[in-house]
């Protein structure tokens, strides 16, 4: 469960009412801190997965900055997870691999060797 600060959201961002039954209807917890302008939004990556397609679909450039906030929580994939993708799909490239999962250059070489040599 993360919990993301969300400063003068209301100010930053058009809409708001909209954006706020998105984030609802997504399971997402959104609150206002006490009596301040800052808001706090609770939940899980799958919530936040489902607010960030949503609001690509809406496309209001004011949305981008809590898309932006919500991307930086998405979990890096374990190497085992890497490796699978690898062995279920030996015809993938390096760059499709890094596309696909967010990996580094680095643990996408490393999950290459591990698949091709165990």
């Amino acid at each position: 469960m993360f919990d993301i600060q969300l400063n003068s959201f209301v100010r930053r961002v058009e809409q708001t009412d909209e954006l706020k039954a998105l984030i609802k209807s997504s399971g997402a917890k959104l609150s206002r801190k006490g009596r301040s302008r800052n808001w706090r939004l609770q939940g899980n990556w799958q919530q936040f997965e489902v607010i960030i397609q949503h609001a690509h679909m809406k496309d209001e450039p004011s949305w981008q900055w809590v898309i932006e906030k919500l991307s930086t929580y998405k979990p890096k994939p374990k190497m085992e997870e890497l490796v699978s993708i690898v062995r279920l799909s030996p015809a993938i490239t390096l760059q499709k691999l890094i596309a696909q999962t967010d990996c580094t250059l680095v643990e996408a070489r490393k999950a290459f060797d591990i698949a091709a040599w165990e």
